[in-house]
Parts: structure tokens; sequence; C-alpha cells
């Protein structure tokens, strides 16, 4: 059941011929007004569908917003709040990749989307959490540098033949980087029944204790299929929102209950129905940059969706 302000989000975003986007760790109260739910490939593939709207709401951080901007240079794209910050994106800068490019020629760049538009104009591809391993493999060089998540290039070092070299040495995401083994072991002995999800940003001793390594898509959609009830989700707290509100009859128990990213909590109603109304906060992106960066992104969009 919708409040009065969600309404009147609504309504004033069919006014402005909008589309609100909302990332799998958006609050509840976001969620409930997104027209579109997903992780970062899921968003990103969206945002290059979107065809008839005029505005563009982004509810996550800043990357995926400079992403939707890039893939729509012909619409406003806004963010209810500049101050929702990716730390890993910023941990990764255009220099950094251009050092690497110089120390390793022969070697392709495949970033994470979690970089911020100048890094990914000097990248060849992009990857999210849940293609990364088939972006990887896709590339002709056996040499390629990634960045930032080194967990998650740990993730696909394990699942591939090439040689990862990682940029910049110790990039991380700190809510993922907050779960231990003791945590697992913890939950698992509460919940026996429970399969472990576990995403790819975490550590290594971490992942190795997963029934499941897996996106914040990868693991709706793991969910859904499923037979078991219970899963513990070693993730940031409000795919749990998501999962209770779209698979009611199953389980979801955090890892860690403050597994919280801050910066996406940074998206408020208030702030969503200011947005909107004034037409602020729009991203906006270098053009060179953007269209560097739109190479980058369309390339891994094609290899995504192919089978």
């Amino acid at each position: 059941m919708l409040n009065s302000l969600q309404k009147e989000i609504i309504n004033l975003k069919n006014e402005k011929n909008g589309i609100i986007l909302g990332h799998n760790y958006q609050p509840k109260e976001i969620q409930e007004i997104s027209d579109f739910i997903g992780d970062s490939l899921e968003l990103c593939i969206k945002a290059s569908e979107v065809e008839d709207s005029d505005l563009i709401i982004f509810c996550g951080v800043d990357f995926m917003a400079e992403t939707a901007a890039i893939l729509n240079s012909d619409k406003k794209v806004l963010i209810p709040d500049y101050g929702a910050e990716c730390p890993m994106a910023h941990m990764l800068n255009a220099m950094d990749v251009l050092k690497a490019k110089t120390m390793h020629p022969n070697a392709e760049v495949a970033l994470y989307v979690n970089t911020l538009a100048e890094a990914k104009a000097e990248a060849d591809i992009l990857v999210t959490s849940s293609n990364a391993v088939k972006v990887v493999e896709s590339l002709d060089s056996d040499q390629i540098l990634f960045g930032p998540d080194n967990n998650l290039a740990s993730y696909v070092d394990k699942r591939t033949d090439k040689e990862i070299i990682v940029i910049p040495d110790g990039g991380y995401c700190y809510v993922h980087k907050m779960f231990n083994v003791g945590d697992v072991i913890f939950k698992k002995e509460m919940y026996p029944n429970a399969e472990v999800l576990i995403h790819p940003e975490a550590d290594m001793e971490v992942q190795n204790m997963a029934d499941a390594i897996l996106s914040t898509g990868g693991m709706i959609s793991h969910i859904k299929n499923s037979k078991n009830k219970e899963f513990i989700i070693g993730t940031e707290v409000d795919l749990i929102t998501r999962i209770n509100r779209e698979f009611p009859d199953k389980i979801a128990i955090p890892l860690l209950d403050d597994g919280i990213c801050r910066t996406m909590k940074l998206n408020s109603l208030d702030k969503v129905k200011k947005t909107i109304f004034n037409e602020e906060f729009q991203v906006n992106v270098d053009s060179e940059i953007a269209k560097r960066s739109l190479r980058a992104i369309e390339r891994m969009i094609d290899v995504s969706t192919t089978k």
C-alpha cells in the first residue's frame, strides 16, 4: 500500500513523462515507486532501452547514473542526491588505467562498471558482477587489466586461464568487506537448512563458504528457481527487502544486519519528489568522455545479451 507521498511522486513522474530506475540496494519506499529494479547489469540494459521517457530518475549511486546519462544523451538523467557516491568507484581514476596500459601494452582493459566515466573512457569493455567471467572470456588478449574491485578480480581469476592484472591494488567495496568467516559459521548454525549466497565482492575466504557466488540479480534468479526455502544473503541488506516483496514464501536472512551501503540510502522520497518537480541534480558527462565510455558500455551489453 503506497503512502500519499509515494502516490504524489508517481503522479508527478507521469506528468513529466519520467521513469524511475532503482537499484536492488535502495530502501523499501524507493523500491516501491521504482518502475524497474535491478542490479548494475540489469539497470545498464534497461537504461539502454529507454525510448519514450523524457526524464530518467536514477535511484542508485553516481557511477550508475553516469552510465544511464551516457546511454541517453538525448534525455535528462537526474539523481536525487549528488552525494550518493560509490566509494569503490572513486578508487580508480583515468591516470591509474593509463599508467597500467603503458606497463602492459598487450593487455585489454576490462573495468568493473563500478567506475566513474573518466576511467570507463580508457576501457576496452566493462563488466558487472554477473557477467565478468563471460566478458573476460570474450576478449582476445591473454592479459586483462581489471579493476577496481580486487575480490571480483580474484573471483574471475579462478574461473579463467587469462592473466588478470588488478588495478589498483586494494580496491574494494566496504560493505562486502564487512563479512567474515565467523558471520557465515554463526548464521549457518542458526539456519542449518539455508543456502549461503555470497556476492563476489566479498573476501575469498567468505566466497569459499558459499553454496553459490552470485550478483544481486543472480541471487534473485536463484531464489526464484530454487526449491529451497531459506537463504542466507551475503550482500547489502536491502536486497532482502526486494526478496521479501517478490518471494513472500521464502525466508531471506541477512549475513550481517548492518551490511548497509550508506550512500545508497541518501536517496529519500522527499529528495525524489524535489528532483522530479524541479528537474534538478542532472547528471552531466563530458561529451568526449561519454563518447569513449559508450563504446565500452555497449560492447559489454552486446556480450551480455548474446547467448
